[in-house]
C-alpha cells in the first residue's frame, strides 16, 4: 500500500508565493519520476512540473521561471515552490509518483490566487 499526501495549499494574493509539499509512504520501492499536476474548475488536469529520479526537471510553459520543483529522495518527498502567483494558477494541485508497479496520486490541495 502506498500513501501520497499533499499539503501547503491555501489562499494567496496575486504576486504572492506558496510552497506545496508531497510525502509518499508505504511500499514505494524505487521511485521514478515525481510530478505536480493541477486541475482548475471546468478544465482538464494538466501537468505542471516533473522531476526525474536523477533530478532533471521540466515545466509547463505557463509556469516556467515562476515555479520550482525539488525532491528529497531520502525522505520520499517532492515540493513545488510557486512564486509570482497569478489568478490563473488557481486550481487543485495533485502530486503523482511512479515506480515499477505503476502510479500513485494524492488527494489534492487547493490553491486559490485572489485579491
Amino acid at each position: 500500500q502506498v500513501q501520497v499526501v499533499e499539503s501547503g495549499g491555501g489562499l494567496v494574493q496575486p504576486g504572492g508565493s506558496l510552497r506545496l509539499s508531497c510525502a509518499a509512504s508505504g511500499r514505494l520501492f524505487s521511485i521514478y519520476a515525481m510530478n505536480w499536476y493541477r486541475q482548475a474548475p471546468g478544465k482538464q488536469r494538466e501537468l505542471v512540473a516533473t522531476i526525474t529520479s536523477g533530478g532533471s526537471t521540466n515545466y509547463a510553459d505557463s509556469v516556467k521561471g515562476r515555479f520550482t520543483i525539488s525532491r528529497d529522495n531520502a525522505k520520499n518527498t517532492v515540493s513545488l515552490q510557486m512564486n509570482s502567483l497569478k489568478p490563473e494558477d488557481t486550481a487543485v494541485y495533485y502530486c503523482r509518483i511512479t515506480n515499477f508497479l505503476g502510479e500513485y496520486w494524492g488527494q489534492g490541495t487547493q490553491v486559490t490566487v485572489s485579491s
